[in-house]
């Protein structure tokens, strides 16, 4: 993630459209991510809209947000929530952890942007515990052969450059399936949004 108005525009993005989507998603966020504990390591918090879910069995909250400008915010919203929180530098595909050292792993529309899926849900499991939970709600692919799906195609290019390396026709439910998760739990579902409707919800043990 580059400086400059780029990323400026991108933060204010997160914090905008994020909350949006999230009021969209707000009870599958509330089931997956408040019953989350001890050391939660959340890859591409944005604007910090997850912090109202967490509750207070949540320990410590570490982020990952290659953003700079993203992170005063973070911190600010953290404090306002009253979670314990720091923050590292970097993107999900490489996270300054050791390995098994965190109780869950969160992504809310992350995985549709990172440059890599594969070496990020790598490091996903590298630094989860054994028994540790990711969780996970992100936009994805139209099923193949849909009107949606060559939409979605049609516009990956210029939705790529206006939303921060977000392609809407990433298949991200069979990379999760693929990196290598105990048990994988997908709940499939739409929301009332152009382009990006498909959703999936899910956990992913460790």
């Amino acid at each position: 993630m580059g400086t400059g108005w780029y990323a400026r525009l991108q933060a204010w993005l997160m914090a905008t459209l994020g909350a949006h989507h999230s009021r969209l998603v707000s009870e599958r966020k509330r089931a997956l991510l408040g019953g989350l504990e001890g050391r939660v390591l959340e890859i591409g918090p944005g604007g910090g809209v997850n912090f109202e879910f967490y509750a207070a069995t949540v320990t410590e909250w570490i982020g990952v947000e290659p953003n700079p400008y993203a992170h005063d915010r973070l911190r600010a919203v953290a404090a306002e929530h009253r979670v314990p929180a720091r923050l590292l530098d970097g993107g999900a595909e490489s996270i300054a952890l050791p390995d098994e050292s965190v109780d869950a792993v969160v992504s809310t529309l992350v995985l549709c942007s990172v440059g890599d899926q594969r070496a990020a849900l790598a490091e996903v499991h590298r630094v989860l515990r054994p028994g540790g939970r990711f969780v996970f709600v992100e936009h994805v692919a139209a099923p193949r052969g849909t009107l949606l799906r060559r939409v979605q195609r049609l516009v990956r290019a210029p939705w790529r450059v206006a939303g921060g390396g977000c392609e809407p026709d990433r298949e991200t439910w069979h990379a999760v399936e693929q990196a290598g998760f105990r048990r994988v739990t997908l709940d499939h579902f739409r929301v009332g949004l152009p382009v990006v409707s498909p959703h999936v919800a899910g956990v992913a043990e460790r």
